[in-house]
């Protein structure tokens, strides 16, 4: 069961894939997500990475659908969300896999890691809009040497959706936290 910290972090995330902001996940929502990822420069129409982002978000969607939607209506709200996210984990493979594909569409130079501006870049396209990031960056940067390596964000990332501590770094890889 998630913690408040926990349901006050991940109604971040769930309001970020929520793309008309009606309070449940569907299909739709998720489709838009893929156009949102699809607009960074290393997610190229017809690439491999393409394809992953794809099959990526709409696999999530169907894990979503599938062990969520205890109303049978082809939605999801955020109790049943946090459902699935209390299974995450026992489902390191697709987190982690997850996490490799997101890394690879965010470096925009392909230079193997993430700066700030292609953190910031994560971060908006999450939200699918503008977002503030001043001051983030440093909290995630664990060796403060101005970029996160593909482990570094891969360790990250499981942070962020496992994460109860709010002094654990990845909580602030998706974005500022919303106040209690």
């Amino acid at each position: 069961m998630a913690s408040a910290f926990q349901v006050r972090k991940l109604q971040g995330m769930f309001t970020a894939f929520d793309a008309d902001g009606d309070g449940c996940l569907r299909a739709e929502d998720f489709t838009a997500l893929v156009a949102r990822w699809r607009r960074l420069p290393a997610v190229r129409p017809g690439t491999d990475l393409d394809a992953r982002v794809e099959s990526l978000m709409m696999g999530w969607w169907a894990t979503l659908l599938e062990a969520g939607d205890r109303r049978g209506d082809g939605s999801v709200d955020m109790g049943e969300f946090l459902d699935v996210v209390d299974r995450l984990p026992t489902m390191a493979a697709e987190v982690t896999a997850t996490a490799r594909t997101l890394f690879d569409a965010v470096d925009a130079d392909g230079d193997g890691r993430i700066s700030p501006e292609e953190h910031r870049t994560l971060v908006e396209t999450w939200n699918g809009r503008p977002v503030d990031t001043t001051g983030l960056f440093e909290l995630l940067d664990p060796n403060a040497d101005g970029h996160l390596t593909r482990e570094e964000f891969a360790s990250l990332w499981q942070q962020f959706w496992r994460s109860d501590d709010p002094t654990d770094p990845g909580n602030w890889l998706c974005g500022r936290i919303p106040a209690a």
